[in-house]
């Protein structure tokens, strides 16, 4: 059985390497760093014409209708440059609620939009088991939205937003609703917010008695997210996989260019180990996410058990790999000017958007647990 990528799909791999290479290099990562200038849209537009961001949105909608590998590759390749786009808000998480939940409406206007580059829709508040916190409640009353969202990823670059509401009628809860609601409206506010990662934007968000477009049934909000969530892990973990083998890749460079007693660092044991070790974390983060884009694909019953493996596989391996080519590079690694710095960032930004690992091993030990119990009618 042949377990190897299709020739298109090589070719898609080369297409997108090429073409951040010569538009969005890491070089885009720095200037956002500390500038707050707005993220490279021309090269976001080149992308939605080229059909990357619509690759697993039906043609009907405006889509390439490609299919999740190929979405996988594009990841992985969005990670190796730390490519600072809206990927994860609007690809990974809006295009998948909008096809999980919208009806024919929502998908017809906000699927081609997303799918050409139109606009970008960002999810949040995507912490913890998708419920509000505090200080982060926002409201629907089946037409406006009020409320407050502390961290919002791409929250100040988005034109509209899918919102986690708690749905009211008649002064009584419905539950936990996902809310469309039109970040351009006047009665919205934004401010920018730095994170530990500057070159992809988070903001505050808050939302004064604005018109809001319920997706999905009311009170499926939790469940939806959790949905979308357990489908972005896979795709985000792609992309972390992208982040550590580049950290590989620039430790092994070093490791044989940079020289101390006369010979390359490469060829002393210690280096060796280093090297080692995060190639092996590497290997065992790419076959869980392997698995989890197959189930993905093929809409296995054991999605859930893959998707928090990927993801904690990968989020595993990107920032050990992160952290060991800083080692590697010795004390040049530790500078501003240096590129390991920027991998860091994003690893543990990635390592924790979806939420944190220790919830993600909490979500399989549940999973693995279930799937372990004893019906009581065959005991």
């Amino acid at each position: 059985m042949d377990f190897d990528f299709a020739t298109e799909q090589t070719l898609l791999r080369e297409q997108v390497r090429q073409l951040l290479k010569e538009q969005c290099p890491i070089a885009e990562a720095r200037r956002l760093l500390n500038s707050g200038e707005e993220f490279p849209t021309d090269t976001w537009r080149t992308l939605g014409t080229l059909g990357y961001l619509g690759a697993v949105i039906p043609e009907r909608y405006g889509g390439a209708g490609m299919g999740y590998p190929e979405l996988c590759i594009i990841a992985e390749e969005i990670g190796r440059v730390l490519a600072p786009l809206p990927f994860l808000s609007s690809v990974y998480l809006a295009s998948e609620l909008l096809m999980l939940a919208g009806n024919e409406r929502q998908k017809g206007v906000y699927l081609p939009k997303l799918a050409s580059a139109g606009g970008v829709i960002c999810v949040g508040p995507l912490k913890g088991d998708a419920e509000p916190s505090v200080d982060a409640m926002v409201r629907y009353d089946g037409h406006r939205v009020s409320g407050r969202i502390v961290l919002m990823l791409d929250g100040d670059i988005a034109d509209q937003a899918i919102v986690v509401a708690d749905q009211t009628a008649d002064g009584s809860s419905l539950g936990t609703s996902l809310v469309l609601v039109d970040l351009n409206n006047p009665g919205v506010s934004r401010r920018a917010v730095t994170t530990l990662d500057p070159s992809r934007r988070h903001a505050e968000v808050v939302i004064e008695n604005v018109p809001g477009e319920i997706l999905g049934d009311p009170g499926s909000g939790a469940h939806l997210l959790k949905l979308a969530k357990t489908r972005a892990a896979i795709l985000l973990s792609f992309e972390q996989l992208g982040g550590a083998e580049r950290c590989l890749e620039m430790a092994r460079d070093y490791a044989l260019q940079r020289h101390a007693f006369g010979r390359p660092i490469g060829s002393f044991q210690a280096i060796k180990h280093k090297l080692v070790d995060i190639y092996a974390r590497n290997v065992i983060a790419r076959a869980h996410a392997y698995f989890g884009a197959w189930a993905l694909s093929v809409g296995a019953d054991d999605l859930g058990r893959a998707a928090a493996c990927a993801h904690i596989a990968a989020t595993a391996a990107f920032s050990f790999a992160a952290q060991e080519a800083i080692q590697v590079h010795g004390g040049i690694g530790f500078t501003y000017e240096h590129d390991c710095h920027l991998y860091y960032r994003r690893a543990r930004l990635l390592g924790s958007v979806l939420g944190n690992v220790l919830e993600w091993k909490e979500e399989l030990a549940v999973i693995l647990d279930s799937s372990h119990a004893v019906d009581p009618s065959r005991a």
